[in-house]
């Protein structure tokens, strides 16, 4: 059976129709609505292991807080901005899916049918 997580944000259509792709698919995933409940540190530290990314690559940097917090500042560390997205979850790109030991970023959202 497919462990899938998603960590999703319901007010993004591409969140929405990600989700909708899995559960057609047949899957029940677990949803966490990580503006409510973020990654911990762990967690966000594994996320871009499996997505082989750096923190600013997996960043929102139009959303008002990048700016607003100057986290496009080049001399920020890793350890920093991951503490950044945790402290400010809306920083964090969506939707995230991890499925068995891989994870997708769901833009579009067909890329996560390549872990499913």
């Amino acid at each position: 059976m497919t462990n899938v997580t998603i960590y999703h944000n319901p007010r993004c259509g591409t969140s929405r129709k990600t989700l909708e792709l899995i559960r057609k698919k047949g899957i029940a995933p677990k949803v966490i609505e990580y503006l409510k409940t973020p990654p911990t540190e762990k967690e966000l530290h594994e996320i871009l292991k499996l997505l082989g990314l750096e923190p600013r690559e997996l960043m929102r940097t139009k959303e008002p807080e990048y700016s607003k917090y100057h986290f496009d500042n080049p001399k920020l560390r890793r350890a920093q901005l991951i503490a950044a997205m945790i402290r400010h979850p809306i920083l964090i790109e969506r939707p995230i899916v991890l499925s068995n030991g891989r994870a997708a970023l769901g833009r579009p959202p067909e890329n996560v049918e390549k872990i499913l």
